[in-house]
């Protein structure tokens, strides 16, 4: 029996409508999954899934027996109609993809426009995501960054995309496949040059990895593997980026002195300098320059 009421948690008369859930599923710790998400999963009609049997597993897990159905790229513009139909007659319906929030480099789009249109409520129930995860663990700048799903799949297709990131100035954030992933960071290094570059694979699972380096260094190491499986994400650094990150890299005592040196400063507009280049306060700045004398 379905718990009466709404999945948001509020209460109140119902509506004509149903609703239409996006949630956010594991994408590879099952434990990664927030109470919110179980419950609406629980409290829906039907839960849209990407493939059946991957959300399976999570129900499972978890012991929903709510209803699954398919929706995926193959099917999904006779299928979003059909939810569409459901969602007007009152159902309210959970989307989820085989892993993060859908929608992101997965199906959901057309449903989510249909939706809009139809004035049905769509409502995200947020979760994990391998853009962000990779992101605020590369060690890249997250202050400007931009998402561009897979790298086009033909080699003169890439290319031209890459040529469009040559002066950017945001982190570029890609998916990638296991078996194109050498190709590419070898295009990477031809068009944009030896830039830093972060692999992240397998985020949440056992075998969790980042490789981080120059762009050259990533490769070398790819190069001596066998195989690269599992789910990647591909960060490279802004134009630029490769002088920023090597003055970061130096230890904040060497760089006040080299500034100090180059452009005749004193101490404290060296430090200020610095702090402006590696984006901490004046006070961080000179508390690192004090505690590098201890």
């Amino acid at each position: 029996m379905k718990t009466a009421g709404r999945p948001d948690g509020h209460s109140g008369p119902n509506h004509t409508n149903g609703t239409l859930y996006l949630v956010g599923t594991p994408i590879g710790n099952l434990e990664d999954i927030t109470l919110r998400a179980l419950r609406v999963l629980r409290e829906v009609d039907v839960i849209a899934c990407e493939d059946t049997r991957q959300t399976q597993k999570l129900l499972n897990h978890y012991q929903i027996e709510t209803p699954a159905t398919s929706y995926h790229e193959h099917n999904e513009m006779t299928r979003a109609p059909e939810l569409v139909l459901r969602l007007e007659e009152g159902a309210r319906i959970a989307l989820v993809s085989d892993a993060g929030m859908p929608g992101i480099s997965d199906p959901g789009y057309r449903l989510v426009v249909l939706c809009i249109r139809h004035n049905i409520t769509v409502t995200p129930v947020p979760g994990p995501s391998a853009l962000v995860a990779s992101l605020v663990a590369s060690g890249l700048p997250t202050d400007s960054f931009q998402f561009f799903g897979f790298l086009p799949a033909k080699k003169t297709a890439r290319r031209k995309f890459l040529e469009q990131l040559r002066e950017s100035s945001s982190t570029s954030v890609l998916f990638e496949s296991p078996h194109r992933i050498i190709e590419s960071l070898e295009d990477i290094l031809d068009v944009l040059g030896d830039r830093p570059t972060v692999l992240a694979r397998e985020l949440t699972k056992i075998h969790e990895e980042y490789v981080r380096g120059k762009c050259s260094a990533v490769l070398e190491e790819l190069r001596k593997r066998s195989s690269v499986p599992g789910e990647i994400t591909l960060l490279i650094a802004a134009a630029g980026e490769e002088q920023s990150h090597a003055v970061h890299s130096q230890p904040l005592k060497d760089r006040v002195g080299e500034l100090m040196q180059q452009q005749s400063l004193t101490r404290m507009e060296a430090l200020k300098a610095v702090a402006r280049e590696r984006r901490i306060s004046k006070r961080q700045a000179y508390r690192e320059f004090e505690a590098s004398d201890e």
